[in-house]
Formats: structure tokens, sequence, C-alpha cells
């Protein structure tokens, strides 16, 4: 849906022409055609929309067929690390040795401005189940498990009422799509740890373990769930994969950019008009889509301050460096941020973006698992000093002071979570020092 009102305010001076500045995804491209719950989610309407559709002719094809089409769309892993999924499903091209193998999906979606994954559970669950059929038995897995987070309730109901219609048609289970294979999914919810979305604490949860992440090697692959080979995948990864499979990989990879190919779930919230979850464009601008779709930002582009583009972990970008950023890996990468999970926050003026980084410096502390050192002490002394910094109570000396902590907690830890609650606040440093030494300043005056 595209927003055409006051349109000459919205448009760029730089833009080439309108039609440049309006790319949009057509809706014959979409994938997620349900995504905003309008029509029937159950199988009747799945069914309608062109899910399970030709299922065994796809797995029929086998693994090398199957492996190849993904290699050839670039689907990248949409769950942040953005880790080829073609390469990841491979990882099982080996020969069997005796033990089972297993499929993860993770639906632990706890990134603050992301809210993806739930929309696919709520309005699209039998394309994840479907997904998790071709994928569990491309990798000769025995059974599927659905990692939801636990305060997700809805999702899990509505996912559990689709798996059960998925039973009755056959589409799982014994001779699961009549293709002479058994497999079984389950789902299991946590307990609502944002840790658990990290891959091998997701594992250990799933165990029956406190999450916390595993050292690596050993890898997933080799020992993973229950001690066996496991394929851990976003939930988004594995919902696109069957109708990546069904138009051709080649389809997908037309769209976007080379090496940040097709369509992704977009989250948009914080200082915009109308909030939003839309489906677009690998690559698409980032001024573009919160024009498009969300209304613009809140008082005008003017009005806007920074933007977190990929979830609450990424460096926040400011106005300047948002002109041309491209909504990709590589374009995200080259502003000097993360693409992360494409979840787009943007703090506009009237906000305290001082105060809203220390809140995530206040997540990421309570959300550590206390295992490493570096991230059990050092959150908790980031957050101290943030919140000295949101006061104004601190001396300049602490902002050096604070970016060198930071780097001894980035890259120190088993997991990514050290380098998640470092990165925002290196950010709010390289791109905000004046603000936080004028807050020094205004409170030394009183």
């Amino acid at each position: 849906m595209i927003y055409f009102n006051n349109i000459k305010s919205i448009i760029s001076p730089s833009s080439k022409s309108l039609q440049s500045f309006y790319r949009h995804l057509t809706d014959e491209n979409r994938i997620f055609t349900n995504i905003y719950g309008k029509h029937d989610w159950r199988l009747k309407g799945a069914i309608g929309r062109g899910d399970w559709y030709k299922t065994k002719n796809i797995i029929d094809k086998g693994k090398d067929w199957v492996l190849e089409d993904m290699k050839i769309s670039e689907l990248r892993g949409r769950g942040g690390a953005g880790f080829p999924v073609w390469l990841k499903w491979s990882f099982m091209n080996k020969p069997q040795d005796g033990r089972p193998r297993f499929l993860v999906v993770n639906a632990d979606e706890g990134e603050p401005g992301t809210c993806k994954d739930r929309e696919i559970m709520r309005h699209e669950p039998h394309k994840i189940i479907e997904g998790c059929v071709i994928a569990g038995l491309t990798i000769k897995a025995k059974a599927a498990y659905i990692y939801i987070r636990g305060e997700f309730y809805n999702e899990a109901c509505n996912m559990q009422f689709a798996l059960a219609e998925a039973y009755q048609a056959g589409f799982v289970g014994r001779n699961a799509c009549n293709t002479g294979f058994d497999f079984d999914i389950f789902l299991h919810r946590g307990a609502g740890a944002y840790i658990c979305g990290e891959e091998s604490a997701l594992i250990e949860s799933l165990e029956g373990k406190q999450g916390k992440p595993r050292l690596k090697p050993p890898f997933p692959a080799d020992i993973g769930a229950f001690g066996c080979p496991t394929i851990v995948n976003n939930i988004e990864s594995i919902a696109v994969s069957p109708t990546i499979l069904r138009r051709g990989g080649k389809w997908f990879s037309t769209l976007g950019r080379p090496k940040n190919t097709g369509t992704k779930l977009f989250n948009i919230s914080g200082q915009v008009n109308k909030p939003c979850t839309v489906e677009e464009e690998m690559g698409i601008n980032i001024r573009e889509i919160i024009e498009n779709h969300a209304g613009g930002v809140s008082g005008g582009w003017t009005n806007l301050l920074g933007i977190i583009p990929g979830g609450s972990s990424t460096p926040i970008l400011k106005p300047e460096a948002c002109e041309k950023l491209k909504l990709d890996y590589d374009g995200c990468m080259q502003a000097g941020s993360s693409f992360g999970t494409g979840g787009v926050i943007v703090i506009g003026k009237d906000k305290d973006v001082i105060k809203a980084i220390a809140n995530l410096s206040h997540f990421y502390k309570h959300e550590s698992c206390g295992q490493c050192t570096p991230c059990r002490e050092g959150t908790n002394w980031m957050m101290k000093v943030m919140n000295r910094f949101v006061t104004g109570q601190a001396i300049p000396d602490e902002i050096d002071f604070l970016d060198e902590l930071s780097r001894q907690i980035e890259g120190h830890t088993i997991c990514a979570l050290g380098d998640a609650a470092a990165w925002p606040v290196q950010a709010l440093i390289k791109n905000f020092r004046p603000e936080i030494e004028k807050r020094m300043k205004n409170f030394k005056s009183k």
C-alpha cells in the first residue's frame, strides 16, 4: 500500500524521478498474502492462497535439487545473522551415523523493535508447517521442534490448531505428504528469555536446561538437540522456502540486490504516524519505506533525530546517513550499522535519544544469562553509567570510559549478546557525543 498524500513534501529533492523514488514490491511477488490477518488463516484458506500446492513434488525432486534451487535464490537467514540458508542445510549433506536428525525453528522473537515472526505465526501458520516438512525431509530429519516465545499465547494457539489440521490432512506424521517418510512436528513454549533466541541457548532450553549459550565448536550440525545433528532456522526463513521452491530460486533472486535478494518482512515503529509490519523488497530505501508504509516520521522528515535500522542491537544512524540507505545487509554495513532483523526504530527530535539507549542498556543487562564475566559485569556497569548520562550527573571523562568499557565486552563473550549490548552505546557516543556533553554542562550549571 502506498500513500500519495502530500506527495511534494515527501519526495527527496535529490530524487531523479517519481518512479525511482516509489519503487515498491508488486502484489504478484508477495509471499505473505495474509500478513494482516484479513483472510482465513486455517487450512482451507491457506490452500486457497497456494500453500501445500505440489509439496510432494518438491520433496520428490530430492535434496540435491532443493539445495541447488535454494542456492540460486541466495536466501539469507532472516533471524539477523544473514547466513545462507542453503549452506546451513547442506551441513546435513553427509552420511548418517545412526543418530536421528532434527530441525529446530527459532520463534523466540524477543528483539526490541522486531515483531515480524508473531505475525507469521498468527496469520500464516501453514507456511511455517509446510516449510518445516520440506526443510526437514531435505536434511533427512525425523522431527522438527518449533520453539515459541512463552508470551506468544495466541500465536501458539494458532500454530497448534494449524498443526492439528496438517496432521489430520496427512501433511505431517506418518507418510507425510505421501512421500513415504515419517515426519513429526512439536511445539515447545519457552519462558520468555531473550537469550534463548541464540541457537545453542535455545537448544539447551529445549532440552530442559537453563537457557545458556554453548561453546562452539561443536556446532549444532554435529552435536545439537539431544546430542544429535540439528539445523536451527529462523521462522521467516522456513516460511518463505516453500514459495521459493514452487516459483523457483531464480524468481526470488531477481528481487532485491545481489547477495541481498528476495523479499523481507520489515517492522517500522517509534516516531512514525502509522507503525506497521510490511513485506518489501530487500534494498528498499529506508526513507521510502517509512514514507510509503508508515505514513512518514511524526512531524515530518526534518523532525528525525536518528534511526535504528535493524532492531535494538544495531547501531543508531543520524538522518544524513539514512537519506540514501538501502535496507539490506550490505547497505546497512556501508552506513556503519547492521541489517539485523529489519526492525526499523525511528526516533524524533522531540524524544530523548540518550534515555532511549539507556533503556536498551537496561534491557540487555536484564537479559544477560550471566555466564560470561564481561557480559555479566559489563552490562551492569554500562547501565549504571548510561543512567548517569540521562540525568547529566556524569563527567566528560566517563564518555571515553564507557566507550572503552563497551569494547571490552564486544567480542569477548560466548554469544553475541555482549556485542548487542555494546553497539548501541558505541553508536550513541559516536553520533551524539555533543548531546551527552551538553547535558552534563546543563546539570553542572544548575
